[in-house]
């Protein structure tokens, strides 16, 4: 619990630093994108709608870019932050279902972009169906992607690092056998059905679960394979059994009693979501889906000016003592960042209640998590080479 003093030494800091985020250069501030006619552009976008320029998204940049024809058939020129032009090349799955506005440098002999070499498996696109769940399951992939891109984590695909690589499959089921979302040896599976709202909504209902998004999959099936690649046999194994649990707990047996008992009547004081409760690992997974969410809703939030130290809200202060490594030298650093969401949700929330939709962020964050989601920003920012 932080005192009136740390309060207003946190909001100091909090202004400082929203000041620093917005000189910061374009392609590294949040989602808030303009076309060079001065009209927002979004995300997802391949065209402006203002003034029909064609579009872009360069990971290099982080950067949605209004594109011209380039000298060469079938490459596109765009100015960058310094002035220079650069030359790219659409992906591949630019003309297919998946709609994919990513580019690729010219000088690469790649065909598919950073995120579509992910890709291991994909549905069978002559079904109608099919070519509608992955062209919503690719958005929501090339999200986490470029998150991935930013946070600077290793992203390669398994045709170039077989051991350590990243690989996707998207399956549908045939007949009776079901297709299981999850994650094994550096493979993502996933259920592309679930790109289907009442699907989706009916196993959200099923499994009691406040929220249940493709994105939320996405970021927590990650989370295993990063789990993989930097805690386990690092020096953050033993310090994370310490804080999460140990992981050699037998995990079919872990799940099962999680489904057929349900969680033990505390998990809220210990973990961010029931499903959390089940085995360390499934802990770890929800915590860094959940520490994805906050910085990409945060940075979004404050890529359209919204302030959290202007907010006018009750929410209780998180401190330096709540913190997993209170004595970090960034530490403060953290506090705000963790403040600045939870009153950005609370504000959020109450606008979801008022338009009649189920809370915008459904979650309560004990002191046990924010030491977890501590834990997992410190990892991160020692896989990034300790930026911040």
């Amino acid at each position: 619990m932080s005192s009136p003093r740390q309060n207003e030494l946190y909001a100091r800091l909090g202004r400082q630093l929203e000041a620093s985020w917005h000189t910061r250069p374009s392609g590294q501030r949040g989602k808030n994108y303009f076309c060079r006619c001065g009209r927002p552009i979004f995300f997802p976008n391949s065209l402006c709608l203002g003034c029909n320029s064609p579009l872009g998204y360069v990971p290099e940049t982080g950067e949605m870019h209004a594109l011209d024809p380039g000298s060469e058939p079938g490459t596109w020129t765009y100015l960058r932050a310094d002035a220079s032009i650069a030359t790219a090349r659409r992906c591949e799955n630019f003309e297919t279902a998946a709609g994919c506005n990513w580019m690729i440098d010219a000088s690469d002999s790649e065909t598919f972009c950073l995120a579509c070499r992910l890709n291991r498996t994909i549905p069978n696109l002559d079904d109608e169906d099919n070519r509608r769940y992955w062209n919503l399951i690719e958005n929501a992939k090339r999200r986490l992607c470029a998150q991935l891109v930013s946070l600077d984590l290793p992203m390669l695909s398994k045709d170039v690092d077989p051991k350590h690589g990243l690989a996707f499959d998207f399956l549908r089921k045939v007949g009776d056998e079901p297709v299981l979302t999850g994650h094994a040896n550096g493979v993502i599976t996933v259920n592309v059905e679930e790109a289907d709202d009442v699907v989706r909504e009916k196993a959200r209902n099923a499994l009691h679960e406040p929220y249940r998004t493709l994105l939320g999959h996405l970021r927590h099936e990650v989370g295993h394979y990063y789990w993989d690649r930097l805690v386990a046999d690092s020096r953050w194994h033993a310090p994370f059994r310490e804080l999460f649990g140990d992981e050699r707990a037998d995990y079919a047996e872990a799940l099962r009693r999680n489904y057929e008992d349900g969680p033990p009547a505390d998990w809220g004081v210990r973990h961010i979501s029931s499903y959390a409760a089940s085995h360390p690992w499934e802990d770890w997974a929800e915590s860094w889906a959940h520490y994805l969410h906050i910085v990409d809703g945060l940075d979004t939030a404050l890529g359209f000016g919204l302030s959290a130290t202007d907010l006018d809200t009750t929410v209780e202060r998180f401190g330096r003592d709540d913190l997993y490594a209170p004595d970090d030298p960034q530490a403060g650093r953290f506090v705000f960042f963790l403040n600045a969401w939870f009153e950005l949700a609370y504000v959020l929330n109450e606008l979801s209640r008022s338009m009649g939709q189920p809370d915008f962020y459904p979650f309560v964050v004990s002191r046990t998590v924010a030491r977890k989601l501590h834990f997992v920003h410190l990892v991160i920012r020692e896989a990034r080479g300790g930026a911040s």
